[in-house]
């Protein structure tokens, strides 16, 4: 069960203005990589859920997290259908991402009152998105829209919350931009922990470019 209402976790999402995304199959890897995030700043993860006994994994480092670093909420993403959303939330999944708008999902989260993202690229996506109760809508992939859609967005529907997965780096340049044009917050996925970073099991190295990227994040809202 979650320990965030959906309005607490969009607060979040929309006060830190960044997630980090990641998936590894190894269990104390995983949880390394977790507090390394949390002791940077990072109050939210997003739990890419891509390979298999991803849930296994999932569950553990959520025990961990509410055990040993409070106020990090867990989320869970590459969701596809109304079941996986309800396996992750009875783990304990605070919000729920996906790449595409699905029905199923936000009935199954809505009566939790679990936030879910769906995955949106048009306007009518992310209209009927808003219509089924979705706070913060997930512009994927970000890259191939970029900050020029989401100010696009903007215009027509100011109320819209935006948050880019895909194409979002932790650079003062590209923060900048996609900021400028409106989003509430970006997912950072391998940008920020990076192939070398897993390599090398270099989480001290994560933690400064975790502060890093909150730094830039913060420094380009002013």
């Amino acid at each position: 069960m979650a320990q965030f209402s959906r309005l607490e976790v969009a607060q979040a999402m929309k006060d830190t203005g960044m997630i980090p995304l990641f998936f590894h199959s190894d269990i104390e890897l995983s949880k390394k990589v977790l507090k390394a995030c949390y002791d940077g700043g990072a109050r939210l993860m997003e739990f890419t859920a891509r390979g298999d006994f991803a849930h296994e994994v999932f569950g553990e480092l959520t025990k961990y997290a509410v055990k040993e670093l409070p106020g990090m909420i867990m989320g869970v993403g590459s969701v596809t259908d109304g079941a996986a959303a309800s396996l992750y939330m009875a783990l304990g999944a605070n919000f729920i991402v996906t790449p595409v708008l699905r029905e199923d999902i936000a009935i199954a989260c809505n009566r939790k009152k679990v936030l879910w993202s769906p995955g949106c690229g048009t306007l009518t996506e992310i209209a009927r998105a808003e219509e089924l109760g979705c706070e913060i809508v997930k512009l994927f992939p970000g890259d191939i829209y970029g900050p020029q859609f989401v100010k696009g967005i903007k215009g027509p529907q100011p109320w819209t919350s935006i948050m880019p997965t895909g194409g979002v780096a932790p650079t003062e340049e590209n923060l900048k931009g996609w900021f400028d044009a409106g989003v509430t917050c970006v997912g950072m996925g391998s940008q920020l922990i990076s192939k070398d970073i897993i390599a090398n099991k270099d989480y001290a190295k994560l933690e400064q470019d975790v502060k890093n990227a909150m730094a830039l994040v913060k420094a380009v809202r002013k």
